[in-house]
């Protein structure tokens, strides 16, 4: 499926839970004739991520509506700043205010935590990735603003990469089984990503000739020590409590990546306000 066809998905959905047969009240009191612009404002510092979604929302109830963008998304914002403007219909305007605003908020708040773990990595090789650990139905547009704040995607799904962690270790008897099983079913091309908890399983996931080594929840000397081992024979992942005052620490050790899931599950929005003012 394309990124937009899954986009819209996501949007239907959303005003299906709120519009669903109509804006009872806003139908009942003003005229689809009526013309406004609505002003959307940032209430505080971050990162915008989320325009092009805005947009799509509101041209859901006016195709024709008018749009100045003045912060686009990855834009750095400060307190009081204009993200943009919107000329529409007041009614349109009024229907779409909802859902467009829980998308920029939460994909605003994204992209300002992923920048302050990007920034903390400032120096470093090693790049920031996301999780899973994502809203429900909502994975593309978390992913979307990750991105915005300067992070990267790691896979979408389980359908696009290869992953295997403990609980299919122990099912396959052995991460050298896990992984010699797993090539006799996926094309060629898709990486394969083995979880480790200890030195030996290091070992044992690199002598596999797998794409990336996680290391899962080991202390920084025992990273330090993994990165060694691996020599950079494959890719390396460290994972598990990935705090932004321990980032720099472990990116220390040389790995590849580093991955945190509270980029996406544990969203603070970004505070944005929308004002409309009918046209007279």
């Amino acid at each position: 499926m394309k990124i937009m066809d899954l986009i819209d998905k996501i949007i239907d959905l959303a005003l299906e839970e709120d519009i669903a047969t109509g804006d009872i009240t806003t139908d009942s009191l003003i005229p689809e004739t009526v013309s406004a612009t609505a002003t959307m404002t940032a209430k505080g510092d971050g990162v915008i991520s989320g325009v092009s979604i805005v947009e799509r929302v509101f041209r859901r109830f006016q195709e024709d509506m008018v749009f100045n963008v003045f912060f686009p998304d990855g834009s750095r914002v400060k307190k009081g700043d204009l993200i943009m403007t919107i000329v529409g219909s007041y009614p349109a305007l009024l229907k779409a205010e909802r859902t467009a605003l829980n998308f920029f908020q939460r994909m605003s708040g994204i992209a300002t935590e992923t920048a302050k773990y990007v920034e903390a990595l400032e120096g470093f090789r090693t790049e920031l990735l996301d999780t899973r650990k994502t809203a429900p139905g909502m994975r593309m547009t978390d992913k979307m603003a990750v991105h915005d704040g300067g992070g990267m995607n790691h896979r979408m799904g389980l359908y696009d990469m290869v992953m295997i962690k403990d609980n299919h270790i122990r099912m396959a008897g052995g991460i050298t089984k896990a992984v010699e099983e797993v090539r006799t079913h996926i094309p060629d091309g898709i990486k394969i990503e083995v979880e480790t908890e200890n030195l030996e399983q290091v070992r044992e996931a690199l002598a596999t000739g797998c794409d990336i080594i996680m290391l899962d929840n080991m202390t920084t000397p025992m990273m330090a020590e993994a990165v060694k081992i691996i020599g950079g024979r494959a890719k390396t992942e460290a994972s598990g409590n990935m705090t932004i005052p321990r980032l720099r620490e472990v990116a220390s050790t040389g790995v590849d990546y580093i991955s945190v899931g509270a980029l996406t599950h544990s969203v603070t929005a970004l505070d944005i306000s929308m004002k409309i003012i009918e046209h007279r």
